[in-house]
């Protein structure tokens, strides 16, 4: 039985998983079966396990279910653990392993590709769910001044900054609180809420023209935000086309153990880009 890898999540029928894997596996002269797994938040436990019993030897996780990925492991990477949600899964004697390959492939994008520094920018990530807690020990590593967390629903905002443990540095806030948070260095949108509309309400006083704007979504599912960010002037406005394909490559790494080139990869989607949709 040959070994198996899949992305799950809901939905996935829009992705580009599989065939930045492929592309990987071409590289390096590999024959890579991936596919894709649509379950919802019920069933995520069984499609892991059915998955498991059929030759199942990594997965690629995505909403809703990075912090239930977490549940299932045995064992967890640092990054892991401190982030609180598991974007890989990989298959070991006894059990699955948990890693979060997000923030690593949202700081190479930015640093390596688009030669960005992070260092002592003050930052809003907006959103704290499973891709915001991906990026966020990333981006404290990468070192940022300060970072500020605002989300609907502030007791996760409050949980993700407590697993990060550094209150001096990590601050969080209400949305009600935007209009008089100032000025940021750099502004991230983890949420889901330029997905359904063309246009994104938010202070324009949260940015200016040297502010950094990057949507973790691509395509369609970013143009609301980074439109917002167009219009209050900010001269560099990124989506999440290059994190995906740089947190695939750090997963290929950890299930193949050879880290492909993802430049020809970026480069042709990039080039596609336009009616893109999603974020994984």
């Amino acid at each position: 039985m040959s070994e198996r890898y899949a992305l799950i999540g809901h939905p996935v029928a829009h992705s580009l998983s599989p065939r930045i894997h492929a592309a990987f596996g071409r590289q390096l002269g590999m024959a890579v079966n991936y596919g894709l797994i649509e379950i919802d938040a019920s069933g995520f436990r069984a499609a892991v396990s059915a998955f498991a019993a059929d030759g199942g030897a990594g997965l690629n996780v995505t909403l809703p279910h990075k912090e239930a990925a977490r549940a299932l492991c045995t064992t967890l990477s640092e990054r892991a653990r401190r982030c609180g949600a598991v974007n890989t899964l990989i298959r070991g004697a006894k059990g699955w392993h948990g890693d979060n390959t997000d923030g690593a492939g949202f700081v190479h994008d930015l640093t390596e590709r688009h030669r960005l520094d992070l260092r002592a920018r003050k930052v809003l990530l907006l959103g704290a769910g499973g891709a915001a807690q991906g990026v966020a020990p990333a981006l404290l590593d990468a070192g940022i001044d300060t970072l500020w967390i605002v989300n609907r629903s502030p007791e996760r905002a409050d949980a993700l900054s407590d697993r990060l443990g550094e209150p001096g540095r990590v601050h969080t806030r209400y949305w009600d609180d935007l209009p008089n948070l100032g000025v940021f260095d750099m502004i991230i949108n983890a949420t889901s809420a330029g997905r359904s509309t063309s246009t994104m309400l938010l202070p324009s006083t949260l940015a200016f023209e040297r502010t950094l704007a990057v949507d973790l979504s691509y395509g369609e599912a970013a143009i609301a935000f980074l439109s917002w960010a167009k219009s209050t002037g900010c001269e560099i406005t990124l989506d999440g086309l290059g994190m995906l394909v740089e947190q695939a490559a750090e997963a290929f790494r950890l299930w193949h153990g050879q880290m492909p080139d993802t430049d020809p990869v970026y480069a042709e989607l990039r080039a596609e880009a336009v009616g893109l949709h999603s974020a994984e």
